[in-house]
């Protein structure tokens, strides 16, 4: 049998048995004693009275699945996002290419694509929680995820000049970050689980924040996370002295890290985590020779190329 190539996967068409979604998890809470405001809200429209007293469905989040055809006989994926972000970091590249969901549904996976709780369509519920969002301004995101060098403004003078990431289509990644909370990581790990609950054995490919949140789902529920790709955890979770941590891992991390002091600390407790489990392989690319690749992989320039690696990896985690 000749082998696929990502050029050639990314061109053949995806053939669906069938797609939906669902949400999942979350609980309805009560507030009371609060006071009716009037509000006129269509163009035109004649004014409503609200009253915010009442049940309030909080904590869930979306998942949107597509089912491969044929059926492959694998686990599915599970695309889990990163901080300030939803399950679009998984779709189209900002520079229009083909994204990892594409991909993996063409190598035959079934997939579910999930907006975390708070995030994107799982809604969100600021006049509950009271905390003021988090919103990252393009300067932070730009050289946090080290596509440029820290202090700059984007743009190509900025830029590493070994840049993976389409710079020119900046622009679009900045324009699919959303507000985000910092104290919502428990109602998020558990909507997850519940995830796993519902939809049964998976694999789990995580970026950033979600990485902490693959990892311990993967140790509450070592039958349920098959197998775990990990794209440049933003930290690796305590799980407790003696922890037992058994499911294969593979955590991946890009260029550039020494250039900002917080990417070398997160690089040295993903090792230490490698160093602890035998369980867990830490892909560092540069280390293969691979240059210039930012923290979103899977947007990169050779987002394909890495993918093609995970896919290899998972098969051998998974058959």
């Amino acid at each position: 049998m000749a082998q696929v190539t990502p050029a050639a996967s990314a061109l053949a068409p995806i053939r669906l048995r069938d797609m939906g979604a669902f949400h999942v998890g979350g609980h309805d809470i009560l507030l009371a004693g609060l006071p009716r405001r009037e509000l006129v809200m269509a163009e035109g429209g004649q004014p409503v009275q609200l009253d915010p007293n009442g049940t309030y469905r909080v904590e869930q989040m979306y998942a949107q699945y597509f089912l491969a055809e044929p059926a492959s006989g694998r686990p599915p994926l599970a695309f889990w996002h990163g901080g300030g972000m939803t399950g679009a970091a998984w779709e189209t590249t900002p520079d229009g290419r083909q994204g990892w969901l594409h991909y993996f549904l063409r190598r035959g996976w079934d997939a579910y694509l999930c907006d975390a709780v708070e995030r994107g369509r799982a809604g969100a519920a600021p006049h509950v929680w009271q905390q003021a969002p988090v919103v990252q301004a393009q300067e932070d995101c730009y050289t946090r995820f080290r596509i440029g060098r820290p202090g700059t403004r984007p743009g190509p003078g900025s830029a590493y000049p070994d840049t993976q990431f389409p710079l020119e289509s900046f622009g679009q990644l900045a324009a699919q970050m959303v507000p985000r909370w910092v104290h919502t990581d428990a109602a998020i790990l558990r909507a997850y689980l519940a995830l796993l609950d519902r939809i049964g054995p998976a694999a789990v490919v995580c970026h950033s924040q979600a990485g902490v949140f693959g990892i311990r789902a993967a140790h509450a529920r070592p039958a349920g996370v098959r197998a775990l790709v990990a794209l440049e955890p933003a930290s690796i979770p305590d799980l407790g002295p003696g922890a037992v941590y058994d499911t294969p891992t593979l955590i991946v991390m890009g260029d550039h890290m020494d250039t900002d002091p917080r990417w070398p600390r997160m690089r040295q407790r993903a090792r230490d985590f490698a160093a602890r489990h035998p369980s867990v392989t830490l892909l560092t690319l540069p280390d293969l020779g691979i240059r210039g690749n930012s923290h979103m992989l899977m947007m990169d320039r050779n987002s394909l190329d890495i993918a093609e690696r995970v896919h290899d990896w998972l098969i051998g985690q998974t058959a």
